[in-house]
């Protein structure tokens, strides 16, 4: 039986990419899925989709950026389904890729307050809810590029970076009582990202077939993982996708991949 049956799961930026598969994989393995994003119409048909397989799922149009939109997303969950388990913190922007003296001020403003504050609302939404029930279980979606940087990505850069102090500081302060967090960084992922930065001719990621990227579904995966015991090594820091032996014991290929 898996960890996720009967779980109720909170997923934003759920309207595609990685947040859709890890909604629909969530809702295969017996969850209650709530998907978040600013697009209701895809979330809608994401929802209906998941419906009609006998899945259970809610649609809830949010905006990470804007804390009372994350707040109602989750009175939502806690309301349909009567508690939160699982957040996924997913939402994020990389565009527009540009080098800095090339960026414009206010998308680039935008990008943090999605990739940052985003992150930040998730946090201080859930965990409160969690403490009251002594469990609970926020992953918050990384990158290599937190702990590196790469050429036009200042702003995706320097954001990962802050998420992942976000993933430290909340586990020092509630890894005792109960709350679990967690850092994924997937690596590369065949989504519509990598179209926006293949496009952007800027920096090696660029320029990569489109054959390396992994599926996104091996994300959802990752979360189902994370959300077990094995999770337990990686609390407070980023478990990368990468890593050959995780992927092993979740039935992945192993690989350059």
């Amino acid at each position: 039986m898996s960890i996720l049956k009967t779980k109720t799961v909170l997923v934003t930026g759920a309207s595609k990419g990685i947040g859709e598969a890890i909604a629909r994989h969530c809702a295969t393995k017996g969850a209650n899925v709530v998907l978040a994003a600013r697009d209701k119409t895809a979330l809608d048909r994401i929802v209906s989709e998941i419906q009609a397989l006998g899945g259970h799922a809610l649609a809830v149009q949010c905006d990470v950026s804007d804390y009372r939109e994350v707040n109602n997303a989750v009175t939502q969950a806690i309301k349909k389904y009567n508690g939160l388990d699982i957040l996924v913190n997913n939402a994020g922007l990389i565009d527009p890729i540009a080098r800095l003296a090339d960026s414009d001020p206010e998308t680039w403003d935008f990008a943090i307050d999605v990739n940052v504050k985003g992150v930040y609302h998730g946090l201080r939404a859930a965990i409160p809810e969690m403490l009251k029930t002594g469990h609970g279980t926020i992953i918050n979606i990384s990158s290599g590029a937190a702990t590196g940087v790469l050429e036009g990505w200042s702003h995706y850069c320097s954001s990962k970076a802050a998420a992942l102090s976000l993933t430290r500081c909340a586990d020092k302060e509630y890894g005792g009582q109960g709350i679990r967090v967690i850092g994924l960084s997937p690596g590369t992922v065949a989504t519509d990202m990598q179209k926006s930065i293949r496009s952007s001719g800027i920096n090696p990621v660029s320029r990569l077939d489109w054959d390396a990227h992994i599926p996104p579904e091996w994300v959802a995966k990752a979360v189902e993982y994370l959300c077990g015991k094995a999770g337990d090594e990686f609390l407070g820091k980023d478990f990368s996708l990468r890593d050959n032996e995780a992927r092993k014991q979740m039935g992945l290929p192993q690989g350059a991949k």
